[in-house]
């Protein structure tokens, strides 16, 4: 099915910037949001009125409301939100400032509930559509040295999943995308480090540093990972979980099965915390 509307954050670069190409291409309509004027200015002469920009961050709300009404409004409809605006903080937790600490919360969190909260008056009144979260493989995985950004995309893997639940009897689903790595404009402007403390040189937590330089193999294609993407808006019932690239499963069951095998074998004490039958909880009836 083509000549659906969409709503995508963070237009001029990465996954947005090829997702928008690759739907205006075929015939679909995107409004979406970016944060330098003039970013896309070539694709506006390209496509015409089918691209509808706006100027805003994701950490201001009232900015993402007006986009996706003005949205709304021009398209008459919103099929498919796009969750996709976000930044990669890494290094060692006691690196960061405050100041970067919350900024990546409030980019990549906050930033995707308010996209979310901002559209979803629109899909609800129109009766469904489909919401699309960008998490990582880092939404189901832990590594040294990506604390802070760990921090931000399980909180949108949580988010989301609860979000799925809220929204189905709408007629909205949502599917969380988990990619692996891609060789997109993120390694450079969509990724910032942490200035390197002596004390965890040679540790785990100091192979990001690598990421300056360039010296970390990276094995997905985005324009397949995207056309992936686009494709499953086509799913019926929706993706709840969407991995792209073998470096993203890997990753991902590999630590699914460390979890399990290290709560398997406390199913018997979780249980001796349990009131017993005999007993009766005060407060309890």
């Amino acid at each position: 099915m083509t000549d659906r509307n969409w709503f995508i954050t963070g237009i001029n670069s990465g996954f947005g910037r090829e997702m928008t190409e690759q739907l205006l291409a075929r015939g679909d309509r995107v409004a979406g949001t970016v944060r330098t004027p003039g970013s896309v200015d070539d694709l506006v002469a390209r496509y015409g009125e089918a691209l509808r920009v706006a100027l805003a961050d994701v950490t201001d709300a009232d900015r993402l409301r007006a986009a996706a009404d003005d949205a709304a409004a021009a398209f008459g409809r919103i099929d498919v939100v796009v969750v996709n605006a976000g930044y990669g903080l890494f290094g060692a937790a006691e690196e960061f400032t405050d100041e970067q600490i919350e900024h990546q919360i409030d980019t990549n969190l906050l930033g995707s509930i308010r996209t979310v909260r901002a559209a979803l008056p629109h899909l609800r009144a129109q009766g469904g559509g489909r919401i699309i979260q960008i998490s990582s493989v880092a939404g189901l995985t832990a590594n040294a040295g990506a604390s802070i950004y760990h921090a931000s995309k399980w909180g949108v893997e949580g988010f989301a999943e609860a979000l799925a639940r809220e929204v189905a009897t709408f007629g909205i689903e949502v599917t969380l995308v988990e990619p692996g790595g891609a060789r997109t404009s993120f390694a450079h402007s969509g990724l910032r480090l942490a200035e390197p403390m002596s004390a965890y040189d040679g540790t785990p937590a100091a192979f990001v540093r690598a990421l300056r330089g360039g010296n970390v193999p990276i094995p997905g294609d985005p324009v397949r990972m995207v056309t992936r993407v686009i494709d499953s808006v086509d799913e019926r019932p929706a993706p709840a979980r969407l991995v792209l690239g073998s470096d993203a499963y890997a990753g991902i069951t590999v630590q699914l099965q460390s979890r399990l095998d290290q709560l398997l074998p406390q199913r018997s004490s979780a249980a001796t915390t349990d009131f017993t039958d005999a007993e009766s909880p005060e407060g309890v009836h």
